[in-house]
């Protein structure tokens, strides 16, 4: 099988998709993109949602059968077992795609639900603020290492892209914010740090976000919306390819009309980024240093809308990388 490099305009996917059956998501998810993203399917089963798979097997939470759940603060500890039951039906989606999966696999993306936006779910259920985001990112950082665990012996020479979900942490300079702002960057980096070694680390944030912010929490991939304003943190975005970073650029918007073909979005991207080389970004890093993703998960849609987005998806991964190829050829590298 042929290594994946991971930038080139690699296309791959976040989060959930909306199929019902598992064994037939763990076959989409395969074949959609070229980096393979293990899926979560809510639609299948609440249990299946980002918070209810986090909080699952923390003493003190009851997680209902339509996901909503219930605390028993008193019964909640910042340093007890976290139980990650593979077997249980939050882990179906996982255990169909790593059955399907072949086990020469060289690279496959999946995520988690991060320590700030897991804490504030605590929080708002009446965890008291401090012990909500000690339970959490405790809780985030023992699920990363049971999974990296799990893929790594389904899947022995693959390369784990491990994205921290954080939306969230797009509302972190908000006065009232639970957290002060480098208290959310420790809390994310004591996530990442879990992966690295291990894997590739990814922070992922639909919402607007301070780049500064998303630079200091050292992880190797940012996934974010491909966004105009993203042109005001050009600078900070320059630093992040300087060092190595990847960009995961959410070239399809899906908080609005769905695209029909890659015209337009494509165009929106090449757009985005002669702004960005205008404002001092290397125009080559912004193709070499890229990932190509969806604007969001996909859990929401139906089975066909997925399968139209991820093809536009993999559609502008390609043109990128045919552009990236063209440009190594003229410069002789």
């Amino acid at each position: 099988m042929a290594s994946i490099v991971i930038g080139h305009g690699t296309s791959t996917a976040l989060g959930g998709l909306p199929h019902r059956d598992a064994a037939a998501a763990a076959a989409f998810a395969l074949q959609a993109t070229v980096l393979p993203a293990i899926p979560s399917l809510p639609r299948r089963s609440p249990a299946e949602g980002s918070i209810a798979q986090a909080l699952l097997g923390i003493d003190g939470i009851t997680i209902g059968q339509y996901g909503a759940f219930s605390v028993d603060v008193a019964s909640v500890d910042p340093r007890g077992e976290i139980a990650t039951d593979l077997q249980h039906d939050a882990f179906t989606g996982l255990r169909a795609f790593l059955a399907a999966a072949p086990r020469d696999l060289d690279a496959v993306k999946w995520q988690v639900v991060g320590p700030v936006t897991l804490g504030i779910a605590l929080a708002r259920a009446g965890v008291p603020g401090e012990l909500a985001f000690d339970v959490a990112l405790h809780a985030v950082r023992t699920r990363l290492d049971h999974l990296l665990d799990a893929v790594a012996a389904a899947l022995p020479e693959a390369t784990q892209v491990v994205l921290i979900d954080e939306p969230e942490l797009g509302e972190v300079a908000d006065a009232e914010f639970p957290v002060a702002p480098d208290v959310a960057i420790d809390l994310v980096s004591g996530a990442l740090a879990m992966v690295e070694g291990r894997g590739v680390t990814g922070l992922h944030c639909s919402r607007e976000l301070d780049w500064a912010t998303l630079v200091a929490s050292g992880s190797d991939i940012i996934a974010v919306p491909a966004r105009p304003s993203l042109v005001s943190s050009a600078g900070y975005l320059q630093q992040f390819l300087d060092r190595g970073g990847v960009v995961a650029w959410g070239a399809v918007p899906t908080d609005g009309p769905v695209p029909t073909t890659a015209e337009r979005p494509w165009r929106a991207l090449t757009d985005l980024w002669c702004d960005l080389v205008q404002h001092g970004c290397d125009q080559v890093q912004l193709r070499r240093q890229s990932l190509i993703t969806p604007g969001t998960d996909l859990g929401a849609f139906t089975p066909a809308v997925a399968e139209r987005v991820l093809g536009i998806t993999a559609d502008i991964g390609r043109r990128v990388h045919d552009q990236v190829a063209a440009s190594r050829f003229v410069l002789g590298a």
